[in-house]
């Protein structure tokens, strides 16, 4: 029996042995198939064998075709009429300084005064990257051993003997400028041709050079900006960056479009009124057209507004008809822009509530200062009275006033019509020469300074006042009046904008002698009613004479 379990055991024994070696076997067989599949796979993956092509067709290049060309024919037609600029300045002083705000008014390259030191430096920096620093040509200038600095504009012919248009700040105290042409080699070791300066004004930022053209030269076609649409597409062409002939395009975004970029003495520049678009614009493309889709230059572009370094879509043109208008001045044997003046301060914007109050609703010009012997205190104008209309023409704001006035030929008379004591008056004022009038008094001629601004008293009003000191009263040239001595904040005043160390003269046309009489006028306001102040401003940048300050009170 034992011999029987035994010899079953060991058949046993045998029969596991050979499946485990048909495993092993089998295991094998499989691993050697896919080794060879893989190796299979990749010879002919490699070496292209078993992959039938013979369907495959290759790739043809089309004709060309003209899709939406009108793009492309215009940037064709006025391409060779726009060009580099590029100027050389030896850094004499210190240029002013300039303080950045929510965002900067950025001029596109060009010089930006006298560089001398690292602090100039700086601030041309500050001008073109917010304080940061780039690499050399990247903001339209070179830093140059030996204290030369080169900047890069553009600028459009309009003239095929050579007269070109651009921006003043891409000329302004250049030593040499140099003018490349869309046909010239593309040869960066040759600097152009020489240009001169035949006029510029600062005022609008216009400048006109010239470089001699043996041959006439290609120009661009003049369009007239004031038929420019918001809405309307518009090409960009210039030399962003010193990248010849590029072109952007976009839309008219806005017109009539004042920006917060002050003069270095604190006043707004009166005569410049852009068109706004959204075209990109960058360093560099100072002084290239704006183009519409009649292939019209129908402004300059100027400026941009950026919080960064670049184009943010917020773009500034100088249109066309101011261009023409300026570059007919300049081109004449004088070589300079003549303004009129009637030789007045204003402030630039009253409240509706002060205008409703003082009985020029429909619109006018409340007189803040007359000029000594100007042509104004001649014909009889006295601070506070209130210019509505040019010779019978309805004057409505004070830009509406200096449009006029400035396009007067000098040696001529106007009829002005005034409201003096609620009552109308006609005064012939003669047009003085608007940069001579001024020129020893130091300050702009009709000049509209923004004032600061805050407002009035302490329950109703959110203010408190005191007497006027009388060194401030005679400094100031007046009597009577009280002087805040403290603003609440989100009060009616500080909505308003009447800053601490105001004198209020008035209250809705109520002469104030002191605290007494203040009181005493606040205590009948009531909500609802329009409350207007004439006020004397104090401080740096204060105009000069009264200024008006009013709301609704709530």
């Amino acid at each position: 029996m034992d011999t029987q379990k035994q010899a079953a055991h060991n058949l046993l024994a045998r029969i596991r042995n050979h499946r485990l070696s048909a495993t092993f076997a089998l295991l094998a067989v499989l691993s050697f198939g896919i080794l060879a599949g893989s190796v299979l796979t990749r010879s002919v993956s490699a070496k292209g064998q078993a992959v039938d092509s013979s369907d495959a067709r290759p790739l043809t290049i089309p004709n060309p075709r003209d899709l939406s060309n009108a793009f492309s024919k215009i940037a064709k037609e006025v391409g060779p009429a726009v060009v580099n600029i590029n100027t050389e300045s030896i850094p004499k002083q210190s240029a002013n300084r300039r303080s950045n705000r929510r965002g900067q008014i950025i001029p596109f390259g060009g010089n930006q005064g006298d560089q001398g030191d690292q602090g100039d430096m700086q601030d041309f920096l500050n001008r073109f990257f917010g304080g940061q620093g780039g690499q050399g040509g990247d903001d339209g200038s070179n830093n140059f051993g030996g204290g030369v600095r080169q900047a890069l504009g553009s600028g459009f012919i309009v003239d095929s003997r050579g007269y070109i248009i651009t921006n003043n700040h891409v000329v302004d105290k250049a030593d040499k400028i140099y003018v490349k042409l869309a046909s010239d080699p593309d040869n960066y070791s040759e600097q152009g041709r020489l240009a001169h300066v035949i006029g510029v004004d600062a005022e609008t930022d216009i400048a006109v050079i010239k470089i001699d053209a043996p041959q006439p030269l290609p120009t661009v076609k003049l369009g007239n900006s004031d038929g420019a649409q918001v809405g309307d597409w518009v090409l960009a062409i210039g030399e962003p960056f010193g990248l010849s002939q590029t072109v952007s395009a976009g839309i008219v975004s806005a017109k009539n479009r004042s920006i917060d970029d002050p003069d270095p003495n604190g006043r707004l520049k009166q005569f410049q009124k852009f068109i706004q678009t959204d075209a990109a614009i960058n360093p560099g493309n100072s002084g290239g057209p704006l183009v519409d889709m009649a292939g019209e230059v129908i402004g300059m572009n100027t400026a941009i507004f950026t919080q960064s370094t670049g184009s943010e879509g917020v773009g500034f043109a100088m249109p066309s008809n101011t261009i023409a208008s300026v570059y007919n001045m300049l081109i004449s044997p004088e070589h300079k822009v003549v303004r009129g003046s009637i030789g007045i301060s204003f402030q630039p914007a009253i409240p509706s509530a002060v205008s409703r109050e003082y009985g020029f609703a429909n619109g006018g010009v409340p007189v803040g200062t007359v000029t000594p012997d100007g042509p104004a205190a001649k014909g009889g104008v006295k601070p506070d009275d209130v210019i509505v209309s040019v010779d019978g023409k309805p004057i409505k704001d004070g830009d509406d006033l200096v449009a006029d006035i400035s396009t007067r030929r000098v040696g001529s008379t106007v009829q002005l019509g005034i409201l003096r004591n609620d009552s109308k008056k006609t005064l012939t004022v003669g047009i003085a020469d608007r940069a001579k009038i001024f020129a020893d008094a130091g300050n702009d001629g009709d000049n509209n300074s923004a004032p600061s601004a805050s407002e009035a008293s302490e329950s109703k009003l959110g203010i408190q006042v005191d007497s006027v000191p009388a060194q401030t009263a005679s400094k100031l040239g007046i009597q009577g009046g009280v002087i805040v001595s403290n603003v609440r904040p989100g009060s009616f005043a500080g909505e308003i904008g009447v800053p601490t160390g105001t004198v209020i003269l008035e209250i809705n046309k109520k002469p104030i002698a002191g605290k007494a009489d203040f009181n005493a006028i606040v205590s009948g306001l009531k909500s609802g009613q329009d409350v207007a102040f004439k006020v004397r401003l104090q401080g740096p940048n204060a105009p000069p004479g009264d200024s008006y300050l009013g709301g609704t009170l709530p």
